[in-house]
C-alpha cells in the first residue's frame, strides 16, 4: 500500500502525467473494442448527391400524397429495419440518414400531417408555420448544411434573412428603447453591440470571447453522449473532464449570473440574453452555455425555408421511401411492444378497428423522453432506464406556450411589413417579468401585461408566399404560459371544451394581438382569420406533455451537469430501443437534427458525423 501510496501521490500531483495514463487506457480499451464491437453499418454519406433543383411543388393535393399519407396496415413494408415513432425533425432525420445505409424505415407519426413542428397548415386560405421561424448555419457550407443538403436531395432551398433579422424592443408604447441584433459575422456582432453601448467595450469584448471560447468546446457535450458511461464516470470523478473540455464550466452557470458579472447595463445584458424565449428557460435558470451555442448558432446570419416550413418533410420523406420505407399519419403509437426478456421488438398503434401491432428489430422514439418513457413504455421496463430516473428529478417539461395565428388582408408590401421579428419586452429584468408573470393564476394573468412576445410575419419572410397566396399575409406571435392555466380541460375534446376555456383562450390572445397592433398599427382593419392556440392545443397536435415545445427544459441544472448530459443520449439502456430529437442534445431544428444524428450513428454503429465532415471537404470541392 506505501508504494500504490506514493504512486497515486504523484499522479495527483502531476495531473497531466494521470491523464496521459488514461488515456493510453482509453486508447487500449478503444482497439480491443474495435476488435469486439459489432461491425459498422454502411456509411450513409458514402457519396455526394447533387440533383438538378426540381420547380416547388405548389399543387396542394400532390403535397398531401407526400405529407398526409394515412395509415393503413395492408401497406406496412415487410422486413422493416426500424421503426421510428414521430416524424418531427429529430424522427425524419434519424430515418433518412438509415435510409440512406440502405434501411428499412417505417414512420409513424399521430397528426394528420408529417413534420411535427416542421408542419404548416392552411385555414381560410391562409398558411401558417408552428415551429419553424428561423434557422442558422444553413447560409454556408456547414456540417448542417450539408447535412439537410444530402436528406432532401439537395431540394430544399433557403432565403436569407437580413442581417437584423432580430429586433429587441424594451419599455412601454411611447417609452421603448429599439436595439437590432445584428449578425453577419462576430465583428458584425460586435460593431451592433458597441454602437448601442460605446461605454461597454469591455464587457462585450468579454463576452464575445466568452461566445468563442463555447464554440471551441461544444464538441465535449456530444463526446459525453457517444462515449462509453463508465469512461465519462471516470472523467468526471477525477476532473479530467475539465481538462478535456471547458463547455461545462460556461454550461453549469445560469446566463444571468454570467451576465451580472460582465456588467450593470440592465439593456445591455437584455440584448444578450432577449432570445432565451428560443428555448424557453428565463436568464435566471437558462444555462449559459446552450444560450452562447444559440448566438453562435445565429452569429453569421439566418434562412428561412423558401416554400415554407412543410418544404422540409416533403423533401425529407422520398429520401426515407427510396429504401423500401414509409412515412404514415393518423398513426398513434400506443404502446413500444417488448419481449420477455425486456428488448423492444415493435409498436402497438390505436385503431378503431383495434390495434395493429407492427415489429422490427429496431424501435426509434422521437416523441421525447416524457413521453417515451412515462406513457409509451411497461413502467417495469422504463425504470431499467437512467433517464427516467431523471425524469421529475432532475429534469422537468419545459416551459408552455400561447400561439396566435392572424390572417390579413394585403400583401409584405402593401402592409409595410418586414421579414424581421420583434422581442418585446415591458422592461429589461427579463427574469424578474416572466418568473412574476408564470408565476400568477389565471384570472391574474388575463389581466396582466405579457411579460414577453415574439412578433413574426412568415409571408414577408418567404418571397414565394404572394405567389402562392396572392393579396394576403399572415401573422404569427408566441408568448410563455403556465400549464396549469389550462390543464383543467386536458380531458375534454378539442374544440369542445367549453365556454371558460375560450373566454381565457380568447382573452390572452386579443392582449397579444392588441401588443402586435402597437407595433403594426396599419394592420388593425386587415384582420381576415384570428385564431389562438394554447398549451392544450400543443398536447394534441404535437402530443407534448404539458403544452411545451421545447421538451424538457433547457436550465442550467440540466446542461451543466456533466453525468445528466451523459444520461440524456440515444442509447437508452433498453435493448432495441433508441431516443432521437431535441431531448438528446437540445431544441431547435439543428439540435433535433442533431439528436437524430447521433441515434443514427448509435444504430449503425459508426460516427455519422465524421462520415459528414468528410463529405462537407467533398462539397467545398465541388464548388
Amino acid at each position: 500500500m506505501g508504494v500504490f501510496g506514493q504512486v497515486l501521490d504523484q499522479l495527483l500531483d502531476h495531473p497531466r502525467l494521470l491523464l496521459a495514463g488514461f488515456l493510453l487506457y482509453v486508447f487500449i480499451y478503444a482497439l480491443s473494442w474495435f476488435f469486439s464491437a459489432p461491425k459498422p453499418g454502411p456509411n450513409p454519406f458514402k457519396t455526394l448527391v447533387k440533383k438538378p433543383l426540381k420547380p416547388l411543388v405548389t399543387d396542394q393535393k400532390l403535397r398531401d400524397k407526400v405529407l398526409k399519407q394515412g395509415f393503413q396496415a395492408k401497406q406496412v413494408p415487410q422486413d422493416l429495419d426500424a421503426i421510428v415513432v414521430g416524424s418531427g425533425i429529430g424522427g425524419l432525420t434519424a430515418a433518412g440518414i438509415l435510409s440512406k445505409a440502405g434501411k428499412k424505415v417505417l414512420v409513424l407519426e399521430q397528426h394528420d400531417q408529417a413534420g411535427g413542428c416542421c408542419h404548416t397548415f392552411i385555414e381560410q386560405g391562409f398558411e401558417f408555420d408552428v415551429g419553424v421561424h428561423y434557422i442558422g448555419e444553413m447560409r454556408s457550407n456547414t456540417v448542417a448544411r450539408v447535412m439537410v443538403d444530402q436528406l432532401t436531395d439537395g431540394q430544399l432551398q433557403w432565403v436569407d434573412l437580413i442581417d437584423e433579422f432580430d429586433l429587441l424592443s424594451l419599455g412601454e408604447p411611447g417609452k421603448r428603447r429599439s436595439i437590432p441584433f445584428r449578425t453577419g459575422s462576430a465583428n458584425a456582432l460586435r460593431a451592433g453591440l458597441l454602437e448601442k453601448f460605446p461605454k461597454e467595450e469591455a464587457a462585450i469584448d468579454k463576452f464575445m470571447a466568452m461566445l468563442k471560447d463555447v464554440r471551441l468546446n461544444m464538441k465535449g457535450m456530444l463526446m459525453v453522449k457517444v462515449m462509453p458511461k463508465w469512461i465519462v464516470r471516470l472523467l468526471i470523478a477525477t476532473g479530467l473532464i475539465n481538462l478535456m473540455t471547458r463547455y461545462f464550466k460556461y454550461a453549469r452557470r445560469t446566463v444571468q449570473e454570467v451576465l451580472d458579472e460582465l456588467t450593470d447595463d440592465g439593456d445591455l445584458k437584455a440584448i444578450l440574453s432577449y432570445s432565451f424565449g428560443d428555448y424557453g428557460v428565463e436568464p435566471s435558470r437558462s444555462s449559459f452555455g446552450l444560450h452562447a451555442a444559440l448566438v453562435n448558432h445565429y452569429l453569421y446570419g439566418a434562412s428561412y425555408p423558401k416554400g415554407g416550413a412543410s418544404e422540409i418533410a416533403l423533401h425529407m420523406i422520398p429520401v426515407i421511401e427510396r429504401n423500401g420505407g414509409r412515412v404514415f399519419v393518423r398513426a398513434p403509437v400506443s404502446q413500444i411492444i417488448t419481449d420477455p426478456y425486456g428488448k423492444a421488438i415493435g409498436v402497438r398503434v390505436d385503431r378503431a378497428s383495434g390495434p395493429v401491432d407492427i415489429t422490427a428489430p429496431l424501435v426509434i422514439s422521437d416523441t421525447g423522453a416524457m413521453n417515451t418513457f412515462a406513457k409509451l413504455l411497461p413502467q417495469e421496463i422504463a425504470r431499467k432506464s437512467s433517464i427516467t430516473r431523471l425524469l421529475g428529478n432532475k429534469l422537468e417539461s419545459g416551459t408552455a406556450c400561447m400561439s396566435l395565428f392572424v390572417g390579413l388582408k394585403g400583401t409584405a408590401e402593401e402592409l409595410d411589413l418586414k421579414p424581421q421579428h420583434i422581442w418585446s419586452y415591458p422592461s429589461n429584468d427579463l427574469s424578474g417579468i416572466t418568473t412574476d408573470y408564470l408565476e400568477k393564476s389565471v384570472d391574474e394573468a388575463v389581466n396582466s401585461d405579457l411579460p414577453m412576445i415574439f412578433i413574426t410575419f412568415p409571408s414577408a419572410k418567404d418571397p414565394t408566399f404572394n405567389e402562392r397566396y396572392p393579396g394576403m399575409s399572415v401573422c404569427t406571435a408566441v408568448s410563455l404560459c403556465n400549464w396549469k392555466w389550462f390543464s383543467e380541460w386536458e380531458k375534454e375534446r378539442v374544440k369542445k371544451r367549453g365556454e371558460d376555456y375560450e373566454a381565457i383562450k380568447m382573452a390572452i390572445g386579443r392582449k397579444m394581438w392588441d401588443h402586435v397592433l402597437t407595433y403594426y398599427p396599419q394592420l388593425e382593419d386587415k384582420v381576415e382569420y384570428f385564431e389562438v392556440a394554447t398549451p392544450l392545443s400543443n398536447k394534441y397536435y404535437i402530443a407534448s406533455p404539458k403544452g411545451e415545445i421545447y421538451g424538457l427544459d433547457h436550465t442550467a441544472k440540466r446542461f451543466g451537469n456533466p453525468e445528466t448530459v451523459m444520461h440524456l443520449r440515444s442509447e437508452t439502456g433498453i435493448p432495441g430501443l433508441l431516443l432521437t430529437g431535441q431531448d438528446v442534445v437540445c431544441c431547435g431544428f439543428v439540435g433535433a437534427m442533431m439528436g437524430g444524428l447521433l441515434c443514427a450513428s448509435t444504430a449503425l454503429h459508426r460516427n455519422v458525423y465524421e462520415d459528414l465532415v468528410k463529405l462537407r471537404k467533398e462539397a467545398a470541392k465541388s464548388k
